[in-house]
């Protein structure tokens, strides 16, 4: 080899090397292809990715989130290879809260300088819950930009497209009261709250990833990385059976006091009866090493309720039973009352 080709280029030396980046790409096509569905059109590696169009009468629904600091719990265990799910997940259920199913995927990695092995666990995270979801992978960019982050840090987001038809769009118009409220559980945190728990957990308690969390046999590592539920399938179980979805919300940031009012009409409050569901120990043990006022944590966190669905109470009973067998363990958790687009606690 001449002195000419072990010579590193000037990029590369400034921290971003082409080559490599090439290479990683290269390195999970096959990943990227197994997600490909009959919609489509073309394979990474072009401008923009192609998809057929759904048809007439239905509904685009697309959202764009990222896994918050949830990233800097994965970076201190070093383990990649489910945030890419908890993003995933996230989006999907953020669309399907209209009564979207996905369609296509694209995600972007921004970065100082990551290692292939961390961009191999991260994009394969990302096709396995693509295909758990039915969801094509269809694109993305991975930006490496020296200076902008931490070394070895990165951060992800994700942009999802899907589709509803116009008779199963959900937009929450015709909750009325005495309408009942469903919560399906959580995993964990899910991917809201992190910079408030990490600060409780590795600051003020000074815990360590592999200490348990007091109340579980669970360490904090394997807690606050649970993967971020998708709750698609208890909800398409729930279109199958033919039950009339009224409301739909996702407890992301904000939890069951800011998300609830985002599927409300102004004519109305959500009541939720804290008593009806057991608030997990690590939610209860950050409220109590963090000295946290119960009203904030149901604003930051999601206390256990991952999904809320709301129906009528003629069609309730049929609702759990199908979500029951959908293995998605619901609970009726509140009900709807005459009000103002709030949601209250009793």
């Amino acid at each position: 080899m001449n002195k000419k080709s072990e010579k590193k280029s000037a990029y590369a030396a400034a921290g971003v090397d082409i080559d490599e980046k090439m290479r990683m790409i290269d390195s999970i096509k096959k990943a990227v292809a197994s997600t490909q569905t009959s919609g489509v059109l073309s394979g990474i590696g072009r401008f923009g990715g192609l998809f057929k169009s759904p048809g007439a009468g239905r509904i685009l629904v697309a959202s764009t989130d990222g896994v918050g600091t949830k990233l800097k719990v994965a970076h201190m265990a070093d383990k990649h290879d489910t945030i890419g799910q908890c993003l995933v997940n996230h989006c999907v259920t953020d669309i399907l809260t209209q009564g979207a199913t996905p369609l296509f995927f694209l995600d972007y990695i921004g970065t100082s300088n990551l290692s292939p092995k961390v961009f191999s666990d991260v994009v394969k995270g990302l096709c396995k819950a693509c295909r758990e979801n039915s969801c094509a992978l269809i694109g993305g960019e991975t930006a490496e930009m020296p200076g902008l982050y931490p070394q070895g840090e990165y951060d992800l987001v994700g942009t999802i497209v899907g589709v509803v038809s116009k008779k199963d769009y959900v937009s929450g118009d015709s909750i009325r009261p005495d309408d009942v409220l469903i919560g399906l559980p959580s995993t964990g945190l899910q991917t809201n709250g992190y910079s408030l728990a990490r600060k409780i957990v590795f600051e003020q308690a000074g815990k360590k990833l592999d200490d348990i969390v007091p109340g579980t046999r669970t360490t904090f590592e394997k807690a606050l990385l649970a993967i971020h539920s998708s709750f698609l399938k208890p909800v398409m179980a729930l279109y199958e059976a033919e039950i009339k979805i009224r409301g739909m919300s996702h407890i992301t940031g904000g939890g069951l006091i800011d998300n609830t009012p985002r599927m409300l009409p102004k004519n109305v409050d959500a009541v939720y009866d804290r008593s009806s569901w057991k608030v997990p120990a690590l939610f209860k043990w950050l409220q109590e090493a963090g000295q946290v006022d119960t009203d904030e944590m149901y604003k930051v966190f999601n206390m256990g309720i991952g999904y809320v669905i709301c129906v009528s109470k003629k069609e309730s009973e049929a609702a759990l039973e199908v979500l029951k067998s959908a293995k998605s363990r619901p609970k009726v958790i509140g009900s709807i009352e005459k009000g103002s687009g709030k949601t209250l606690f009793i």
